[in-house]
């Protein structure tokens, strides 16, 4: 074993077969991952369990667990970045559903006819939230650049973020009727904006919730970091070993 490792838990961006540990689709990676097998050759060179798990779910189970969302009973979480992820949890469990593909809540569609995301459809939340899209709207090269323009005030960059906000306040307002979740957390790197992504979100949830009590929901940047989903893969990696053991 690896420094005492008992187990292994391995993030994967985008989708794959939870029993055989093989990539199906990573919408943001190049190259081609279809049928590539990943956990099986994990386990041979390590002689540990492998389990492989959506980046953002593993990010959104730390989360729940350790981080902003600790206490919550039903938790949606998002991480921006070079995509938009999504995760889940209820019952204060992560919800995975068929094929572990339950949560992927940045290709849920916000605009029927809006742009073409990276998984084929129109109009997903990711289109309008990505680190290349904040980047666009706010003049920069970059989204970090985006958040340096905005924080000294600069006046695209502030608007770059308002927009951005605005449409993830309109997918989270559905995610809060469907769901009415204690804590949305968000994390990734375009979180980091802090307060310019969550102020124009609150106001467009208060715009268009009408049908639950926001005051019971905490709207959340993640406390772990990059570290989040690491943390939330092992943790998986640990608990698939212990559901194996214990189904033999």
């Amino acid at each position: 074993p690896i420094c005492g490792a008992k187990t292994v838990g391995i993030g994967v961006p985008g989708l794959y077969l939870p029993d055989s540990g093989t990539v199906l689709f990573l919408p943001n990676v190049p190259g081609d991952w279809n049928g590539v097998e990943v956990a099986g050759p994990v386990r041979a060179a390590t002689g540990l369990p492998a389990a492989l798990i959506n980046d953002a779910r593993a990010f959104g189970l730390a989360e729940l667990r350790l981080g902003a969302g600790r206490g919550a009973s039903t938790m949606v979480g998002l991480t921006l970045g070079t995509g938009v992820g999504g995760c889940i949890c209820i019952g204060g469990r992560l919800f995975i559903g068929h094929l572990d593909t339950g949560g992927e809540l940045g290709h849920t569609t916000i605009e029927p006819d809006g742009p073409w995301c990276n998984c084929g459809n129109r109009g997903c939340i990711e289109s309008f939230a990505k680190a290349e899209q904040v980047a666009r709207l706010c003049g920069t090269a970059t989204a970090e650049e985006a958040m340096e323009r905005a924080a000294a005030g600069d006046r695209q960059a502030i608007a770059g973020f308002a927009e951005v906000g605005r449409y993830l306040g309109i997918a989270i307002s559905n995610f809060i009727i469907a769901l009415t979740p204690d804590a949305i957390v968000l994390g990734g790197g375009v979180a980091a904006a802090g307060d310019l992504l969550l102020d124009p979100i609150k106001a467009e949830v208060r715009r268009r919730v009408r049908v639950t009590d926001l005051g019971r929901i905490r709207f959340s940047i993640a406390e772990l970091g990059t570290w989040a989903g690491a943390i939330g893969a092992a943790d998986h990696g640990a608990e698939q070993a212990e559901a194996a053991f214990a189904a033999r």
